[in-house]
């Protein structure tokens, strides 16, 4: 019975994959990096069930230096209660201290950003972001990816055509 319970619940934490799409349309990603997310018991919850979202959100940092996740949306939990959170909020982001120290150089002084790619839960229960620092691209360069996934889609529909 607890195989069976194990089972479906790491079937259950495998099927949580928020992604931001736009993140590699508008951005140039140069380095990625996973970082942990503060959460509160309601926050998780909702998570889990795949009730957020990070498209309109980035990454910036606080007057101490740490590094937050600004405007990432998670629904409020449906059994919450009087102690649910709020949906749009700042939640910490866990890094080791190098990696912030590397992050804050490279925003401060090249002026890149950092957009988060990815929330996903890990095997042994945890939330986590994979964030990229990002160099924003020019319309031209916009222009080029529009096109060359175009191309790939027709040199795949192209492919599928012979196989039959």
């Amino acid at each position: 019975m607890n195989i069976v319970i194990m089972l479906y619940f790491c079937s259950m934490q495998q099927q949580v994959n928020i992604k931001n799409k736009r993140a590699r349309f508008e951005y140039e990603l140069m380095d990625q990096y996973t970082a942990g997310i503060v959460l509160t018991g309601t926050e998780i919850k909702s998570i889990r069930a795949g009730k957020a979202s990070i498209a309109e959100s980035f990454c910036s940092f606080s007057e101490q230096g740490e590094l937050f996740l600004i405007n990432m949306h998670i629904e409020e939990y449906s059994h919450g209660g009087y102690v649910n959170h709020k949906t749009k909020g700042d939640r910490k982001l866990l890094l080791q201290k190098k990696e912030i120290k590397k992050l804050l150089k490279e925003v401060q002084n090249v002026g890149l950003t950092i957009v988060p790619l990815h929330v996903f839960i890990t095997d042994k229960g945890w939330a986590k972001v994979r964030i990229a620092l990002a160099k924003g691209k020019k319309i031209h360069d916009k222009r080029e990816t529009i096109k060359d996934r175009e191309n790939k889609r027709q040199l795949d529909r192209v492919k599928k055509g012979f196989r039959r």
